[in-house]
């Protein structure tokens, strides 16, 4: 039998064999993420990545990709690292970020968890504090309407910088050179470094709670020389937020002269140097001893002046007569009261006069009027108007009224002649067409039991009673037969009744009649 090929596979162990056929098994989702997890556990735990701001999006986390020419990381900067940044990426910016690996099995999404971010560069520090200082100034926080002004006496002063920097040494020896009386007290706090700014921040609001009840009246915060990032605690923005809400006036000396920091522009008062800062809260001694000095013979000159100006006025006022002669001025008095008297007494003595003088017209004005002289004077009128009266009486009853009555008698009987022929016509008109009349000369009228004329045949119907009226009286009649027609004309060859005979006038017409019976008002006598 021949022999055959080589296999070496089948010179692997058994183990060996296990173990491969073990890796050709499935793997389900779970275990894979937890390879993956186990896999990321062994990177370090801070890593520091360098990359190009993608996408970024700021929606209280931050959230962006990092990326180069070969690959993109997804990142992720929760708001308390956020708030903590210097420095807000923009979209294509370089960054250097520190953080660690996550690996997230719910989403299978792999992140980089940033904890801080910088610029790439040198200039990695000037455009963050670029974006600081525009962002304070538009809040209004360098502003010099909301600076306090610096106390001009303070009696205690608190220092916050670190107890072994040069900046506190130059402080002490300026305080104890110019006015040793006013008391400092040092806030020790890191300067620089990692975690300086919350400590310069939490010392500056504990001087701004505690600071008055302590007696303090201003702040320093100050630190010698050094480089950007040396300084850069300065340029944070709780540290800058402590200045602007401190109640405290806050002097702010960082680096050197030429060095400026977010802390110094938003502070009450930016010095060069700590020495300046120093010099401009702490007066001097020696300045204000020559001030007094200059006060003291500012204030002899003015009191020697004023004496010698009391001395003349006091000189001037004894040489007035009023001090020098006494009775010369008593004797005016006496001269000008005199006068004064006289004057009187002719004013009185006018007054009265005058005053008698009116009093005499008022009295004859009075006796004018007196009730008695008017009563005479109203006496005498009445009796001269009763005489004119009677003798306007006596010739009123002389008048002779007999040719007036005459002239009126003959003025009535004329009208009454004039009324009397106007009567008789009317009268005799008044007979001619008058009822009576017609019924004299064979006419009657016909009426209804209650009363309504009779105007047409048609309302004599049979057994109808009809009163009817003639000149002489009226008589009943009850209809029997129907109404006839229309009444022919009268035969003219029938005797016409008599007319009655005219009546008689009575005696009393007569006597109206006779003018002669008239009395003087046209009345019968």
């Amino acid at each position: 039998m021949p022999r055959l090929p080589f296999d070496p596979d089948k010179m692997k162990s058994k183990a060996a064999a296990a173990a491969e056929k073990a890796e050709d098994a499935p793997l389900s989702v779970s275990a894979l993420a937890a390879r993956i997890e186990g896999a990321l556990r062994t990177l370090p735990p801070k890593l520091r990545v360098v990359g190009e701001v993608s996408g970024f999006r700021d929606r209280t986390h931050w959230y962006f990709d990092l990326k180069d020419a070969g690959a993109v990381v997804n990142c992720v900067m929760f708001a308390s690292a956020a708030k903590r940044a210097a420095y807000t990426p923009r979209e294509g910016d370089e960054v250097v970020v520190s953080g660690q690996v996550d690996f997230y099995a719910k989403g299978g999404r792999v992140s980089l968890v940033v904890g801080s971010i910088q610029p790439v560069g040198a200039g990695r520090l000037d455009l963050a504090f670029r974006q600081l200082c525009e962002e304070l100034k538009a809040k209004g926080w360098f502003d010099e309407s909301r600076k306090k002004p610096l106390p001009v006496f303070p009696r205690k002063i608190a220092v916050v910088t670190s107890r072994t920097g040069a900046a506190l040494q130059d402080i002490i020896d300026t305080a104890r050179r110019r006015f040793p009386a006013v008391e400092l007290m040092v806030f020790d706090v890191r300067v620089q470094g990692e975690g300086a700014a919350p400590e310069v921040a939490s010392a500056i609001r504990l001087l701004g709670e505690k600071g008055p009840a302590l007696g303090v009246e201003a702040i320093i915060v100050t630190r010698g020389g050094g480089s950007m990032e040396d300084l850069w605690a300065f340029n944070e923005r709780a540290v800058a937020e402590a200045i602007v809400r401190c109640p405290l006036p806050v002097v702010a000396a960082i680096g050197h002269e030429t060095d400026t920091t977010i802390a110094e522009l938003v502070a009450d008062l930016r010095c060069a140097t700590p020495t300046q800062a120093a010099m401009r809260l702490i007066p001097d001694r020696e300045a204000l001893g020559r001030q007094l000095d200059s006060l003291a013979r500012r204030m002899g000159s003015g009191v020697s002046r004023h004496l010698q100006t009391e001395r003349h006025r006091l000189v001037s006022a004894s040489r007035h007569p009023v001090l020098s002669d006494p009775r010369s001025i008593i004797d005016l008095a006496s001269e000008r009261l005199d006068a004064r008297a006289r004057r009187a007494s002719g004013a009185a003595a006018t007054r009265l006069a005058v005053a008698r003088r009116r009093l005499d017209a008022l009295a004859l004005r009075l006796e004018r009027h007196r009730p008695g002289v008017r009563h005479a004077k109203i006496g005498a009128r009445l009796d001269h108007l009763a005489q004119r009266l009677s003798a306007a009486a006596a010739r009123r009853t002389r008048l002779d009224l007999r040719p007036i009555e005459s002239r009126l008698r003959q003025a009535v009987r004329a009208d009454l002649r004039d009324h009397r022929v106007r009567l008789e016509g009317l009268e005799r008109e008044l007979e001619a067409v008058g009822p009576a009349s017609v019924l004299r000369r064979g006419y009657s009228f016909t009426r209804l039991a209650d009363g309504t004329v009779v105007r047409s045949a048609g309302q004599a119907t049979p057994g109808v009673v009809l009163r009817t009226t003639v000149s002489d009286g009226e008589f009943t009649s009850t209809v029997s037969g129907d109404a006839k027609g229309p009444i022919q004309s009268r035969d003219q060859s029938q005797p016409r009744p008599a007319p009655p005979p005219p009546r008689r006038r009575s005696a009393r017409r007569k006597r109206r009649d006779d003018p002669d019976q008239l009395d003087l008002f046209g009345r019968n006598g």
